[in-house]
């Protein structure tokens, strides 16, 4: 059998295959998985279990519930003044991930370049290249993990289509105020460049207000807005998610979507349409429950030597394990055997990200304070342990 060449060359999950070696493993500690340890709140289990009883097994339009994307329409203008029709503005795709997925095909011709920059989400590259796009990776390690308008416009060419942001990103927690924004704005409408914005974890940003793209002069007719549920509304397993954006787009979209998908499960469309409603008291005292764990661990790893900078939003840091002499994949296969704590390399964000591993902070705060100690007797250990 021929497999498919892009397929063939492309690496499996830098994640995944890392927590392979976890499977089976007895009294592990997971700071890895991007995934909140809470429990999606009550009512909006009772959602989904309810509109089961009442017999809501049936397919949905291709566009999603219209219950939701009413909810979804009302939420985004009353939070940020940004009105998109629900009819034919939007679509409910199952999670961001194939949102991701669908804009890359609805939008690019082969040989299209995307720019990606760098520690970025592993999905996006693949994606990329599966829709005959070329995926171009910009290095922003030495800018603060964020892009610039220097950098950028080092990367534009010709060729250009399309960027991909996500903030608060993943994996540093990084994020960008208005005024970056701005300026990133005004390169890619004077270039032409259209922006994918991955922004699930927007409801996550912890020291100023998140500013959704498309809020920006100009920006509306040149982004497309992607969020979801599972992060702020912990619904991870309910896979929920929504674009936004210019008319043309999200039919292409939805084209695909149809072919492929068709809808989202209608229980966990009941269920989001529900977290609109009632579960914002909740997503804050999650929110306020990140950012307590976020202090604890961003300041312990700086004082083991291990350089971090205080995310911004969502729930990971993103130290720096330079000082212990060892790789990114050497520090956390080593962890894992001999201290049984599980950290994803740096490496699966990008080659630029040698150096660095990614801990997920979604964890409880007992499990939080027991890996950090189990870190600094891994680190005192270490014989290129540098104080």
């Amino acid at each position: 059998m021929k497999i498919s060449k892009i397929v063939e060359k492309m690496q499996p999950s830098g994640i995944r295959a890392f927590f392979d070696l976890v499977l089976g493993m007895k009294d592990v500690i997971s700071l890895g998985v991007g995934e909140p340890d809470f429990v999606t709140p009550w009512g909006i289990r009772e959602a989904g279990i309810y509109s089961l009883e009442q017999g809501f097994t049936s397919y949905t339009s291709n566009k999603g519930l219209y219950k939701l994307r009413l909810g979804i329409h009302r939420y985004l203008k009353n939070k940020y003044a940004l009105d998109y029709s629900p009819d034919d503005q939007m679509l409910v795709t199952v999670g961001v991930s194939e949102g991701m997925d669908l804009a890359m095909r609805a939008i690019l011709n082969p040989l299209d370049k995307v720019l990606i920059p760098q520690p970025s989400y592993v999905s996006y590259g693949p994606v990329t290249e599966l829709a005959g796009g070329i995926p171009v990776y910009i290095d922003t390690t030495k800018s603060g993990f964020k892009v610039t308008p220097k950098l950028l416009n080092k990367y534009i060419d010709k060729k250009t289509k399309a960027i991909v942001l996500n903030y608060p990103i993943n994996p540093t927690g990084v994020s960008y105020r208005r005024r970056e924004l701005e300026e990133i704005n005004r390169i890619l409408l004077k270039n032409k460049i259209f922006c994918i914005c991955d922004e699930v974890y927007g409801d996550l940003t912890y020291d100023f207000e998140h500013v959704p793209f498309a809020t920006l002069p100009g920006a509306k007719e040149n982004t497309l807005y992607l969020n979801g549920f599972s992060k702020s509304f912990a619904m991870t397993g309910w896979r929920v998610g929504f674009a936004c954006g210019p008319q043309e787009v999200i039919a292409a979209m939805t084209k695909i979507h149809q072919y492929t998908i068709m809808c989202v499960p209608i229980t966990s469309q009941m269920a989001a349409a529900e977290a609109l409603v009632i579960s914002r008291k909740s997503v804050e005292e999650m929110k306020r429950e990140y950012r307590r764990r976020r202090e604890l661990v961003v300041t312990e790893l700086n004082n083991l030597g291990l350089e971090c900078n205080m995310p911004q939003g969502a729930f990971y840091a993103f130290p720096s394990i330079k000082s212990t002499g060892l790789t990114s994949m050497e520090f956390s296969r080593k962890l894992l055997a001999e201290e049984k704590v599980a950290v994803v390399p740096g490496t699966a964000f990008g080659d630029c990200c040698e150096g660095y591993i990614r801990i997920s902070y979604a964890s409880s705060m007992d499990n939080l304070k027991e890996a950090l100690a189990r870190i600094k007797g891994f680190l005192e250990k270490s014989k290129n342990y540098a104080r």
